[in-house]
């Protein structure tokens, strides 16, 4: 039983300013329920995570609140000032949320507290103040599901603009494959046309053998065929070219770039000429060159169909469609995986620049939503920048932890904003440009989901995001397949 040593009066109850407009019936009501409780210093008043069973108001001593990031607390503020409050202070929602602390309280020195049964507190609100409490379950409900409708429309942006960037990047090779295919079927048929002329009975065995040795020699050439820089190329052009027209064929100029590309020179044609003479040398110039510009387009679809499984495999990569949501990744081809689909955004004069330890070990994470966090970090990025600068990508170890860092060269972040840029809906980007909302879900991703950190440095010219993650598997509070809301 609760003696009057334990208790507040009216009078004292109505020196805290949170009780100070009360009526003297309500004070009285309030005095009754409510009482003193003293904790020493260095004690916990309450764990993150017990069920909240009572309201705190601070009578005298010193607090200070904390939060678990990665099982470790996380002290977000402390005070002396008479009257602050805190506890159950999601009561008058009654069980449509789950009533448990959501930060710890511990006493820095001997303090006092007026404590209220949480039940108590629920009902005194509501009795006092229906129109009050119908305002402030809108607000809570409307924002918690604000929050969840406009934080999926910001993933189904990022993902189209990126959506976008990446059917341009498969475009280009698409095209390329499509246009050679083309030119090859042309190419094909030529060579069989030629075939047919040089195989009229005007070669005999022997020459025919040795121009078909000659054939093998050019495809082994086209595939270790240097990379020669434009003057290079044009002198080489120029030499095949008049090698050609002083032996007579046609069309030189048009051979030559092709002969020069396949890696071939005028000791591969005299051999040629020595093989079937001078009177076959065009027909079997242009059977051989047939050959090589079937090679280079075969090497040319070669190329883009792989180029499209890789942005393929990327996609595969980023969306994580076809894996399971919580496993063990390496971070790095993930940070990959983002960048490619990017590849479509970064403007020409951004300079990407990758500094990768390579030597950190694969570490346990929900891989779709940890790219969502390079998404928008690097959209930041991006978008901080403007269409010049230099977007770095690193990766290394703190302590037991593994750090991603994103730096840009922007203009950086304002001192007065920079305390606010991780809270929802705030965002520094002109109206129906931004939701305020990729940050927020960065954070929540980071800390709440991987119980790691997410930290921020700022000056002009330079602005890094550095997003720390356990590398050993730790407790974690949700479902592994529990979406970020």
């Amino acid at each position: 039983m609760t003696s009057d040593a334990d208790r507040l009066t009216s009078e004292q109850l109505r020196t805290l300013f949170l009780f100070e407009a009360l009526d003297d019936a309500q004070l009285d009501w309030l005095a009754e329920r409510g009482r003193v409780e003293q904790r020493a210093g260095g004690t916990l008043v309450y764990g993150e995570g017990e069920p909240a069973t009572c309201f705190f108001v601070l009578l005298r001593g010193a607090v200070a609140l904390s939060r678990q990031v990665r099982g470790d607390d996380v002290e977000v503020s402390r005070t002396d000032q008479r009257g602050v409050y805190a506890g159950a202070t999601q009561a008058y929602l009654g069980d449509r949320v789950e009533q448990i602390y959501l930060h710890s309280l511990r006493a820095l020195v001997d303090s006092d507290f007026f404590v209220l049964p949480a039940e108590d507190f629920a009902e005194a609100l509501r009795t006092w103040f229906p129109m009050p409490m119908h305002l402030l379950e809108g607000l809570f409900f409307g924002m918690r599901d604000s929050q969840t409708i406009v934080g999926e429309r910001e993933r189904l942006l990022a993902l189209g603009s990126l959506s976008a960037g990446l059917t341009h990047e498969l475009n280009n090779p698409a095209a390329a494959a499509v246009r050679a295919t083309s030119v090859l079927r042309d190419r094909v048929a030529g060579m069989r046309h030629k075939l047919a002329m040089i195989a009229d009975g005007r070669l005999d065995g022997g020459a025919l053998h040795g121009l078909v040795a000659l054939q093998e020699e050019a495809v082994a050439r086209v595939a270790t065929a240097p990379k020669l820089t434009p003057l290079a190329t044009a002198d080489a052009e120029d030499t095949l070219t008049d090698w050609l027209e002083e032996h007579g064929v046609s069309g030189a100029w048009d051979l030559a770039p092709i002969l020069v590309g396949g890696g071939l020179d005028t000791a591969w044609l005299a051999q040629v000429k020595a093989a079937v003479g001078a009177a076959d040398l065009e027909a079997a110039v242009r059977w051989l060159t047939y050959t090589v510009d079937t090679e280079l387009l075969m090497r040319e679809i070669g190329d883009a169909v792989t180029r499209i499984s890789g942005l393929v495999g990327a996609a595969k990569q980023y969306s994580q469609l076809d894996r399971a949501p919580y496993r063990v990744v390496d971070v790095h081809d993930l940070l990959d995986a983002t960048l490619v689909m990017f590849k479509g955004k970064i403007p020409a004069e951004v300079k990407l620049v990758r500094e990768y330890d390579r030597s950190l070990p694969p570490v346990p994470a929900y891989a779709a939503e940890l790219n969502q966090v390079w998404t928008n970090l690097i959209d930041n990025a991006l978008g901080a920048m403007g269409d010049k600068g230099v977007l770095t990508v690193r990766t290394g170890r703190a302590d037991d932890l593994l750090a991603v860092e994103i730096t840009d060269t922007g203009p950086g972040i304002a001192p007065e904003v920079r305390p606010r840029i991780f809270e929802p809906f705030f965002t520094t980007k002109p109206v129906g440009s931004g939701t305020g909302l990729g940050l927020d879900i960065s954070y929540r991703i980071v800390v709440h989901k991987h119980h790691g950190d997410i930290r921020v440095e700022s000056e002009p010219g330079r602005t890094t995001f550095r997003v720390l993650l356990p590398i050993t598997e730790g407790p974690t509070d949700e479902p592994r397949d529990a979406p970020i809301t």
